[in-house]
Parts: structure tokens; sequence; C-alpha cells
């Protein structure tokens, strides 16, 4: 009875430490811990946790932020990369608010069964998922994100889904703010096999 009365707040000081270091946390993480999952669901009722989604809980205190949508799809998505829109909006190349959060996965992956945000599901393969991928760490969660390169030429790749003009305003902006070279738009047109499209475009603004 002793022992079992000494766990309970080691439990819980471990389980209020590690969302207070990861800023969300998922529910599979007790299992490496040794936490039944119970302490969740007391913390929750208790006050000192909150749900943020299907399986992701953390502080009260930690007010939402404007990228809370993006930590809550990367800590259920880990392997995902926020692209298109959502990766113009991230890199502040575009004034469009996207309704979906824009993700790519490799060929063959299921759209994750998220009920917040929305999520819409671009399938890549090869070096157009892998290469260009960024680290971004906010609000203690790791996003991936495409560089702003790689974001130009995903917007000419997939112009028929998000237009043309939008793909053009990117990249109209991101030589004027400099936020990309030359050099870096040519590489990633031609990973993204959209080299002859971008060619007179990207003349244009050299």
């Amino acid at each position: 009875m002793r022992g079992s009365m000494l766990d309970k707040p080691s439990h819980t000081e471990r389980l209020l430490k590690l969302a207070h270091e990861r800023g969300l946390l998922r529910a599979s993480d007790l299992a490496a811990l040794g936490i039944p999952r119970i302490y969740l669901t007391r913390l929750t009722a208790g006050g000192k946790l909150e749900k943020s989604g299907r399986g992701l809980y953390k502080l009260p205190e930690n007010p939402a932020s404007e990228n809370e949508g993006l930590t809550i799809v990367a800590a259920r998505v880990p392997q995902a990369v926020f692209c298109l829109l959502t990766a113009l909006q991230f890199h502040e190349l575009t004034t469009q608010l996207p309704r979906q959060v824009w993700i790519a996965l490799p060929k063959g992956s299921h759209v994750p069964r998220i009920a917040y945000p929305p999520v819409k599901l671009i399938k890549y393969t090869g070096d157009a998922y892998t290469q260009g991928i960024e680290t971004h760490r906010r609000d203690q969660v790791d996003l991936r994100v495409y560089s702003v390169a790689k974001t130009v030429a995903d917007c000419f790749k997939h112009r028929n889904k998000i237009g043309l003009d939008v793909a053009l305003e990117a990249l109209r902006d991101a030589r004027k703010q400099k936020k990309v070279s030359a050099d870096d738009l040519w590489r990633y047109a031609k990973i993204c096999r959209v080299a002859n499209v971008m060619r007179p475009y990207l003349e244009a603004t050299e």
C-alpha cells in the first residue's frame, strides 16, 4: 500500500514534466515511461492537463498559438511535411488563410484520421518528398516544412490544385523578399519536374 501511494505522485510529476518539456503530450508517449494511461484521465479531470485533440494533451496554462493546428498535426503524424498553401503561410508568402492543413506524405500513405484541424494530403515520391525539408521548433514541437524554394516549385507542380496565380505570387514575393536564390529555385524546379513550366517566370525575375 505504501509503495503504491509513493508511485502516484512520481507518475504525476513525470507526466506533468513531460507535458511541460514537449508542449504537446501524446497518449502513446506514456508506454515508454511505464505510466498507465489512467493518469491522463485523472490529470485531465483534475484540471492539470487539458485535451488538445484525439490522444493529445497539454498544460492548461499553455496558450493556443497561431501554430496550434500545425503542432497538433506534427504530433499526430511525425512523418508529415507541411507543404503548398500551409508552407506558404508559414513562410509568410501568402495572404490567404488555408481552410485545411496541407501535408505531404510518401505515396501509399493513408489520410491521417484527425478530427481537428482538417487535413489535405498530397502524396509525393522519391526526391520530391525527401528533398527540401526544414525543421522548425514551434511551441516545443518540431515542424517539418518544405523550404521556400521547394514550396514555390511545388506550387507550380500543383498549380491545377491551388491556382497558377498563387504560384506566381509566391515566386514573385519570394524573390522580392530575397527569401530564395535563383539557383535554389532551378534546383527544385528540376526535382519537381516543372523546369519548363517555371523557366519563363524564373527568367522574368532574374
